[in-house]
């Protein structure tokens, strides 16, 4: 079988209709099945009572000790995996049910191929010695089998997005994409997009809630971005690169590949390092967000966003989308006050984010929000303008979530420029 099975992603590429890129994983590692010898043995090696406390299974041919899952073991099971030394003994027909691959496997072979009777293992409660038993072998984390195949039997049940659930999802994704289970590949990465969106809302939802957990406390909300734009690019799911991407950003360069002990991007051990490709990504997308920050600042004064042409012009703000009547009506009554408000402001946003890099100095979807902000419709004498500017930074700030994908250099087929690793220091 093994011979057979290892052409089983080029047969579903023609039998289906799938390109090969969406088989990239099964390629590299397709499942396989052969005949194993299987024996229960006693601690001290001989052969024991499979009801026996303490005994287990080993593979006779080898050696080494398998164990088979404490819950993943059904005795009316028709089919052993087994994914590093763990036996799992499941029902085919829910596997094929599921995923294209496992399908494929049971129409391809014959059924004594792969199917398994409980009188190969045990006989009476009594052992029967080696058997020679077949086992489809999965050349996966067992970690990774065990999470996929409980939510292919109890429906997957993931958390809330953070490192812990992040392992979870990930082997889960990652086995779904790879045997072709759409369907829990769809909900896996609908979850992990509630913590990596593509939408701008969502990601203030995100944001609300790490600031909450920050409030409470909790450090490290969501697992490293490493690992996030690694999965994406294993299981081809471009959608979360955006958010993590610039997630990323929001750090120092001292802070991303240098991390001490009490930053929020220290793992110990270290995250696994990105592609030199995504590196390059990452500096050039990271210096077009810098600029961002600083074209915000600038255009809060110039008025250049928040006003049109109006012929009672006002200094700086001679751009005003509304005429100067009075407040209530929507309209500037206080040109003088406004004028000297906006200059104030953008001395004291220049100062707080270009030259004292305080918290969101890297953030530029922060910056337009707390600058939308500073001059409160609540509080100031001006309310027109308050809301205007509040107008402004929400503008903003859809404009600068749509060029996320651009700065990074994540736009559909966007390539990075052969100069590009000079541009940064790489060669």
């Amino acid at each position: 079988m093994a011979g057979t099975t290892s052409s089983i992603s080029s047969r579903i590429s023609v039998r289906h209709g799938i390109s090969e890129e969406s088989l990239v994983l099964l390629s590299a590692n397709p499942p396989e099945t052969r005949f194993t010898d299987l024996a229960y043995s006693a601690p001290g090696g001989s052969t024991a009572d499979s009801s026996c406390g303490g005994a287990t299974l080993v593979d006779t041919q080898t050696g080494v000790k398998v164990e088979r899952h404490p819950d993943l073991w059904f005795d009316d099971g028709s089919v052993i995996c087994r994914a590093e030394n763990t036996l799992f003994c499941v029902h085919m027909s829910q596997l094929a049910r599921h995923s294209l691959v496992f399908h494929d496997m049971v129409m391809l072979s014959h059924p004594e191929a792969t199917r398994v009777e409980s009188t190969m293992f045990v006989q009476g409660g009594k052992t029967t010695g080696s058997r020679k038993v077949p086992v489809v072998y999965l050349y996966d984390s067992a970690e990774d089998v065990g999470n996929l195949l409980t939510a292919l039997y109890d429906g997957p049940t993931f958390g809330n997005n953070d490192e812990d659930d992040f392992r979870v999802v990930s082997g889960i994704l990652r086995l779904s994409t790879k045997y072709l289970v759409d369907s829990l590949r769809a909900k896996a990465l609908a979850h992990l997009s509630e913590a990596w969106p593509s939408d701008l809302r969502t990601w203030d939802a995100r944001e609300d809630l790490a600031r909450s957990f920050e409030i409470e406390g909790i450090p490290k909300r969501y697992p490293h971005p490493f690992n996030v734009i690694n999965l994406a690019r294993e299981v081809n799911a471009p959608s979360l690169l955006p958010a993590a991407f610039y997630d990323l950003s929001r750090y120092s360069i001292a802070q991303i590949f240098e991390p001490t002990e009490d930053e929020p991007l220290y793992r110990s051990p270290p995250a696994p390092p990105l592609p030199l490709h995504d590196v390059q990504r990452l500096i050039l997308g990271k210096e077009a967000s810098q600029h961002t920050i600083t074209t915000l600042i600038q255009s809060m004064g110039n008025g250049q966003y928040i006003r049109h042409a109006q012929t009672n012009a006002l200094g700086a703000l001679s751009h005003s989308s509304h005429t100067r009547k009075n407040s209530a009506n929507g309209v500037c009554v206080s040109a003088a006050a406004c004028r000297k408000d906006f200059t104030e402001l953008v001395d004291l946003a220049t100062q707080h984010y270009l030259f004292d890099r305080e918290r969101g100095c890297y953030d530029p979807l922060y910056v337009a929000e707390e600058l939308g902000q500073l001059k409160s419709a609540e509080f100031s004498e001006c309310k027109a303008c308050a809301k205007s500017l509040e107008a402004w930074a929400a503008r903003e700030r859809e404009k600068i979530w749509k060029m996320i994908p651009l700065w990074f250099r994540l736009e559909s087929g966007g390539e990075i420029s052969p100069n590009a690793g000079a541009l940064v220091g790489f060669r």
